[in-house]
């Protein structure tokens, strides 16, 4: 199907960052641009006085992943942190192919100190040197040893979140769904931030945003075809690489998700709202005007942008509390 419909447009203080934002970074994200996207960003400043200001308390382990692999995590907690609270297992973005593990920690560690939590982060293996399943073997593998761990990390078991965003939210939609099918570690709740859920590149909103936008389709398809190679768009995708292809989501944990109205990945998260609610599954959907992919991270000043992290502070408060 041709979309021959205007878009709609970005919302007017995202566009003016958007303007900066385009003129410093390339349109497409091609293949042979991911070793350049895999360079160490300043994606939140880590460090111990960082952290210290904070009240957070940092450490890095060497956690088992699919297959035996070792992978590194890092475990944040706050420094008067006693006995057993809340876990938060964070999956980072980066369309499949980039990012590393600190990415989306600088809105996890506000609920680290707010709710007394201990976050675990893991750096799972990338394609397309490590294509499905990998990647959400790793993250799965990384949530059992969380769960597994949980009397030494001071989590109750009972009551751990997952969260991502992008490629990090379609990777913790997967790990959901695996451990609803594996019987594995219980989640009290998901967050899926602007989630990257299917590689079938059908929806209205990935044909709008072909020439506009941080993530864009084309970006999208090669994000895909790098995990998915032949399969991709095919019948041979399971619903752990590709969420959006599940169409029993029953017995998943409550769910946040959040997009753009303007961004690629529009029409396949509110669909994948509207399947956790076929499946009896409570979930809290906000679509916010205007907002291209990632809007919040890259510009936190703009009003939308404020509204966007309140909403989703305030839902995890409910979930935690």
């Amino acid at each position: 199907m041709t979309i021959t419909t205007t878009r709609p447009p970005f919302d007017p203080e995202l566009d003016a960052v958007y303007e900066v934002f385009s003129a410093q970074v390339p349109l497409v994200m091609t293949l042979d641009a991911v070793p350049a996207a895999r360079e160490p960003g300043a994606f939140f400043d880590v460090s111990e006085e960082a952290l210290a200001t904070m009240g957070v308390t940092r450490r890095d382990v060497t956690v088992p992943g699919y297959e035996g692999a070792e992978l590194v995590a890092s475990i944040f907690h706050r420094t008067d942190h006693q006995g057993f609270g809340a876990g938060i297992y964070n999956i980072h973005g980066g369309g499949m192919v980039a990012g590393e593990r600190m990415i989306g920690m600088p809105g996890v560690l506000p609920w680290v100190v707010e709710h007394d939590a201990v976050a675990v982060t893991v750096e799972y293996r990338l394609a397309p040197e490590f294509p499905d399943p990998f990647p959400v073997e790793d993250c799965y593998a990384g949530l059992v040893w969380m769960a597994e761990h949980a009397d030494e990390l001071g989590i109750d078991p009972d009551r751990i979140l997952i969260t991502g965003a992008s490629a990090g939210g379609g990777l913790s939609a997967g790990t959901a769904l695996l451990a609803r099918d594996r019987l594995g570690p219980k989640l009290i709740g998901q967050v899926l931030i602007c989630p990257m859920l299917d590689d079938r590149d059908q929806t209205v909103s990935t044909q709008q945003y072909d020439d506009a936008g941080s993530w864009v389709r084309e970006s999208n398809v090669m994000g895909w075809t790098a995990l998915l190679g032949e399969r991709r768009g095919t019948d041979d995708v399971s619903i752990y690489a590709a969420p959006a292809r599940a169409t029993d989501l029953s017995g998943l944990p409550p769910a946040f998700i959040d997009v753009g109205s303007a961004e690629v990945f529009r029409d396949e998260d509110v669909a994948y709202a509207s399947t956790l609610w076929a499946s009896g599954v409570q979930a809290e959907l906000h679509v916010w005007a205007g907002g291209f992919h990632g809007f919040d991270m890259i510009a936190p000043h703009a009003a939308v942008s404020q509204a966007a992290v309140a909403a989703r502070n305030d839902w995890v408060a409910r979930i935690l509390g």
